[in-house]
């Protein structure tokens, strides 16, 4: 992975947090990690990140309406949604509202790995792509 990249972990389950920022440590990103979708947002306006891996059910705001908002706010950001309740209809929406993935708990470190891995080259490819358009 590109030690430059930057990943957001969005879980209220501070297990589930701990997890993911261990299961990335070695990756040589910067990591760091949010509770809830409100705090979410606030990282992200301080420092937008390449990829967001967000669970949907959260307190207060939810993973669709975090979701929602970074694509709006920060459309080049890729997010990887994660969650425990998997549904086509929720699977659907996350991708009509831009997720780049969407995937089931539990969710290996070598899973985890490989979902980051394949947004960011998915982020460098959407990157090549409108840079070629541009020049």
């Amino acid at each position: 992975m590109n030690d430059k990249a930057s990943i957001l972990i969005v879980d209220d389950e501070e297990v589930v947090r701990r997890s993911h920022l261990r299961s990335l440590a070695d990756s040589g990103c910067y990591t760091e990690a949010a509770e809830d979708g409100n705090k979410a947002i606030r990282v992200m306006e301080q420092h937008p990140f390449d990829l967001v891996l967000l669970d949907l059910r959260m307190p207060d705001l939810d993973g669709m309406d975090v979701l929602k908002t970074i694509k709006n706010r920060w459309p080049e950001c890729e997010v990887v949604v994660i969650t425990g309740y998997p549904t086509i209809e929720t699977a659907k929406e996350a991708v009509r509202l831009g997720a780049q993935n969407y995937i089931a708990k539990p969710l290996g470190p070598d899973d985890l790995v490989k979902a980051a891995n394949e947004a960011m080259t998915h982020k460098r490819w959407a990157l090549r792509s409108v840079s070629n358009l541009t020049h």
